[in-house]
Protein backbone atom coordinates (compact mmCIF):
# COMPACT_ATOMS: atom_id res chain seq x y z
CA UNK A 1 0.00 0.00 0.00
CA UNK A 2 2.04 2.83 -0.90
CA UNK A 3 2.16 5.78 -2.85
CA UNK A 4 5.24 6.85 -5.60
CA UNK A 5 8.94 7.40 -4.47
CA UNK A 6 9.21 6.50 -0.82
CA UNK A 7 11.00 8.96 1.33
CA UNK A 8 13.91 6.63 3.02
CA UNK A 9 15.59 8.06 6.05
CA UNK A 10 19.65 7.77 6.36
CA UNK A 11 19.59 8.80 9.84
CA UNK A 12 16.69 7.53 10.76
CA UNK A 13 18.72 3.41 9.65
CA UNK A 14 21.43 4.82 11.36
CA UNK A 15 19.60 4.88 14.40
CA UNK A 16 18.92 1.80 14.45
CA UNK A 17 21.76 -0.01 12.59
CA UNK A 18 23.87 -2.67 14.83
CA UNK A 19 22.59 -5.52 17.00
CA UNK A 20 24.06 -4.54 19.96
CA UNK A 21 21.72 -1.15 20.00
CA UNK A 22 19.03 -1.36 22.35
CA UNK A 23 15.70 0.62 20.82
CA UNK A 24 14.64 3.03 23.57
CA UNK A 25 10.74 4.71 24.14
CA UNK A 26 13.25 8.09 23.63
CA UNK A 27 14.70 6.66 20.15
CA UNK A 28 10.95 5.62 18.70
CA UNK A 29 9.52 8.96 20.30
CA UNK A 30 12.17 10.81 17.63
CA UNK A 31 11.28 8.86 15.00
CA UNK A 32 7.62 9.19 15.28
CA UNK A 33 8.19 13.09 15.08
CA UNK A 34 10.64 13.03 12.49
CA UNK A 35 7.90 10.96 10.31
CA UNK A 36 4.93 13.76 10.84
CA UNK A 37 7.87 16.06 10.08
CA UNK A 38 9.31 15.08 6.92
CA UNK A 39 6.81 12.40 5.28
CA UNK A 40 3.78 13.72 6.64
CA UNK A 41 3.48 17.90 6.91
CA UNK A 42 6.01 17.64 3.95
CA UNK A 43 3.69 15.99 1.85
CA UNK A 44 0.75 18.18 2.23
CA UNK A 45 -1.03 16.98 4.88
CA UNK A 46 -2.48 19.77 6.70
CA UNK A 47 -5.12 18.90 9.19
CA UNK A 48 -3.52 19.35 12.97
CA UNK A 49 -5.52 16.44 14.30
CA UNK A 50 -4.49 13.45 12.32
CA UNK A 51 -0.90 15.29 12.83
CA UNK A 52 -1.26 14.81 16.24
CA UNK A 53 -2.87 11.58 15.91
CA UNK A 54 0.05 10.16 13.84
CA UNK A 55 2.63 11.32 16.39
CA UNK A 56 0.85 9.92 19.18
CA UNK A 57 0.19 6.14 18.04
CA UNK A 58 3.18 3.88 18.79
CA UNK A 59 3.34 2.42 15.04
CA UNK A 60 5.92 0.25 16.34
CA UNK A 61 3.85 -1.74 18.35
CA UNK A 62 1.51 -2.60 14.96
CA UNK A 63 4.51 -4.31 13.21
CA UNK A 64 6.34 -7.53 13.61
CA UNK A 65 9.15 -7.18 16.46
CA UNK A 66 11.99 -8.23 13.53
CA UNK A 67 10.78 -4.96 11.95
CA UNK A 68 10.59 -2.35 14.41
CA UNK A 69 13.35 -0.89 13.64
CA UNK A 70 11.57 0.03 10.59
CA UNK A 71 8.13 1.01 11.82
CA UNK A 72 8.87 4.69 11.00
CA UNK A 73 9.79 4.65 7.77
CA UNK A 74 7.52 5.82 4.71
CA UNK A 75 6.86 2.47 3.55
CA UNK A 76 4.22 -0.51 3.69
CA UNK A 77 5.69 -3.18 6.14
CA UNK A 78 4.52 -7.31 6.09
CA UNK A 79 2.33 -7.99 9.12
CA UNK A 80 2.58 -11.84 7.78
CA UNK A 81 -0.88 -13.92 6.38
CA UNK A 82 -0.12 -11.87 3.10
CA UNK A 83 -0.50 -8.17 4.47
CA UNK A 84 0.89 -5.48 4.92
CA UNK A 85 0.12 -2.24 7.37
CA UNK A 86 -0.10 1.05 5.22
CA UNK A 87 3.00 3.75 4.55
CA UNK A 88 2.33 6.45 7.39
CA UNK A 89 1.55 9.20 3.85
CA UNK A 90 -1.23 7.05 2.99
CA UNK A 91 -2.94 6.48 7.12
CA UNK A 92 -2.53 10.28 7.26
CA UNK A 93 -4.01 10.69 3.85
CA UNK A 94 -7.21 8.52 4.40
CA UNK A 95 -7.88 9.85 7.57
CA UNK A 96 -7.88 13.00 6.56
CA UNK A 97 -9.86 12.85 3.61
CA UNK A 98 -12.39 11.32 6.09
CA UNK A 99 -12.56 14.49 8.40
CA UNK A 100 -13.33 12.62 11.72
CA UNK A 101 -14.57 14.62 14.87
CA UNK A 102 -14.95 13.23 18.40
CA UNK A 103 -18.85 13.03 17.68
CA UNK A 104 -18.28 10.31 15.37
CA UNK A 105 -19.05 6.80 15.01
CA UNK A 106 -16.57 5.10 12.53
CA UNK A 107 -16.76 2.23 10.93
CA UNK A 108 -13.18 0.19 9.15
CA UNK A 109 -12.78 -2.42 6.91
CA UNK A 110 -9.60 -4.09 7.52
CA UNK A 111 -8.44 -4.21 10.41
CA UNK A 112 -4.64 -5.69 9.59
CA UNK A 113 -2.58 -4.37 12.10
CA UNK A 114 -5.12 -2.53 13.85
CA UNK A 115 -2.86 0.84 12.96
CA UNK A 116 -5.26 3.09 11.13
CA UNK A 117 -7.74 1.57 13.78
CA UNK A 118 -5.78 3.22 16.65
CA UNK A 119 -5.28 6.67 14.43
CA UNK A 120 -8.63 6.85 14.12
CA UNK A 121 -9.43 5.95 17.70
CA UNK A 122 -7.50 9.44 19.11
CA UNK A 123 -10.14 11.26 16.66
CA UNK A 124 -13.22 9.63 17.02
CA UNK A 125 -16.01 8.53 20.06
CA UNK A 126 -16.11 4.79 18.70
CA UNK A 127 -14.08 2.65 15.81
CA UNK A 128 -15.92 -0.68 14.75
CA UNK A 129 -13.51 -2.72 12.57
CA UNK A 130 -14.01 -5.79 10.29
CA UNK A 131 -11.09 -8.38 9.83
CA UNK A 132 -11.94 -11.23 7.89
CA UNK A 133 -9.01 -13.04 8.90
CA UNK A 134 -9.07 -14.64 12.49
CA UNK A 135 -5.65 -14.43 13.27
CA UNK A 136 -5.28 -11.20 12.33
CA UNK A 137 -8.11 -10.27 14.21
CA UNK A 138 -6.95 -11.70 17.04
CA UNK A 139 -3.71 -9.81 16.69
CA UNK A 140 -5.04 -6.54 16.50
CA UNK A 141 -7.27 -6.52 18.91
CA UNK A 142 -4.36 -7.76 22.00
CA UNK A 143 -2.05 -5.06 20.52
CA UNK A 144 -4.76 -2.02 20.37
CA UNK A 145 -5.50 -3.21 23.94
CA UNK A 146 -1.82 -3.14 25.17
CA UNK A 147 -1.58 0.77 23.52
CA UNK A 148 -4.93 1.23 25.85
CA UNK A 149 -7.50 1.82 23.39
CA UNK A 150 -10.65 1.13 25.00
CA UNK A 151 -12.80 3.17 22.29
CA UNK A 152 -12.14 0.40 19.32
CA UNK A 153 -14.05 -3.16 19.04
CA UNK A 154 -12.52 -5.60 16.24
CA UNK A 155 -14.89 -8.26 15.18
CA UNK A 156 -14.07 -11.24 12.47
CA UNK A 157 -16.43 -10.82 9.49
CA UNK A 158 -16.59 -10.38 5.91
CA UNK A 159 -16.14 -6.78 5.32
CA UNK A 160 -18.38 -6.67 2.00
CA UNK A 161 -21.59 -7.37 4.40
CA UNK A 162 -20.29 -4.34 6.95
CA UNK A 163 -21.66 -4.38 10.34
CA UNK A 164 -25.77 -3.98 9.54
CA UNK A 165 -26.87 -3.80 12.98
CA UNK A 166 -24.92 -0.64 14.07
CA UNK A 167 -25.66 1.28 10.85
CA UNK A 168 -25.85 3.61 9.90
CA UNK A 169 -22.14 5.13 9.86
CA UNK A 170 -20.78 8.34 9.79
CA UNK A 171 -17.78 7.66 8.44
CA UNK A 172 -16.40 4.81 6.85
CA UNK A 173 -13.15 3.47 5.67
CA UNK A 174 -11.90 0.41 3.98
CA UNK A 175 -8.38 -0.27 3.80
CA UNK A 176 -7.88 -3.35 1.14
CA UNK A 177 -9.09 -2.77 -2.56
CA UNK A 178 -12.32 -4.13 -3.96
CA UNK A 179 -12.98 -3.54 -7.72
CA UNK A 180 -16.25 -1.60 -6.69
CA UNK A 181 -17.50 0.18 -3.70
CA UNK A 182 -19.92 -2.71 -2.15
CA UNK A 183 -23.26 -1.66 -2.24
CA UNK A 184 -23.76 -2.45 1.76
CA UNK A 185 -21.49 -0.38 2.71
CA UNK A 186 -23.11 2.77 0.39
CA UNK A 187 -26.10 1.86 2.20
CA UNK A 188 -24.66 1.64 5.87
CA UNK A 189 -23.34 5.17 5.39
CA UNK A 190 -25.26 7.67 6.84
CA UNK A 191 -26.83 11.09 5.04
CA UNK A 192 -24.09 13.62 5.03
CA UNK A 193 -21.59 10.86 5.48
CA UNK A 194 -18.21 9.83 3.93
CA UNK A 195 -16.34 7.16 3.30
CA UNK A 196 -12.58 7.22 1.82
CA UNK A 197 -11.71 3.85 -0.13
CA UNK A 198 -9.54 2.56 -2.42
CA UNK A 199 -10.43 1.21 -5.66
CA UNK A 200 -9.80 -1.12 -8.35
CA UNK A 201 -7.76 -4.00 -9.39
CA UNK A 202 -4.67 -3.44 -11.38
CA UNK A 203 -4.82 0.11 -11.08
CA UNK A 204 -6.36 1.82 -8.02
CA UNK A 205 -7.27 5.31 -6.95
CA UNK A 206 -8.28 6.61 -3.24
CA UNK A 207 -11.81 7.17 -3.81
CA UNK A 208 -13.89 9.82 -1.69
CA UNK A 209 -17.53 9.24 -1.06
CA UNK A 210 -20.12 11.62 -0.11
CA UNK A 211 -23.90 10.81 1.05
CA UNK A 212 -26.45 13.92 0.52
CA UNK A 213 -30.68 13.44 0.62
CA UNK A 214 -29.72 14.03 -3.36
CA UNK A 215 -27.49 10.74 -3.80
CA UNK A 216 -24.19 9.86 -3.52
CA UNK A 217 -21.38 10.73 -5.26
CA UNK A 218 -17.65 10.15 -5.84
CA UNK A 219 -14.46 11.74 -6.23
CA UNK A 220 -11.30 10.07 -7.53
CA UNK A 221 -8.32 11.02 -6.26
CA UNK A 222 -4.35 9.64 -5.40
CA UNK A 223 -3.26 6.33 -6.98
CA UNK A 224 -2.34 3.72 -4.76
CA UNK A 225 -1.41 -0.31 -4.53
CA UNK A 226 -3.85 -1.92 -1.68
CA UNK A 227 -4.12 -5.49 -0.76
CA UNK A 228 -7.25 -6.79 -2.60
CA UNK A 229 -10.02 -6.73 -0.51
CA UNK A 230 -11.96 -10.11 0.16
CA UNK A 231 -14.73 -12.06 0.64
CA UNK A 232 -13.10 -15.61 2.36
CA UNK A 233 -9.45 -15.41 3.94
CA UNK A 234 -7.37 -17.68 1.75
Amino acid sequence: MQRGALTMFGALAALFTGSNCATTAQDFETARRRMVETQLQAEGISSKAVLQAMAKVPRHLFVPPELRDRAYENSPLTIGLGQTISQPYIVAYMTEALQVTRDHAVLEIGTGSGYQAAVLAELAREVLTLEIVPQLADRARATLSEAGYTNVTVRTGNGYLGWPERAPFQRIIVTAAPDAIPQALVDQLAVGGIMVAPVGTASQEIVIVTKTREGVAEKRTIPVRFVPMVQKPK
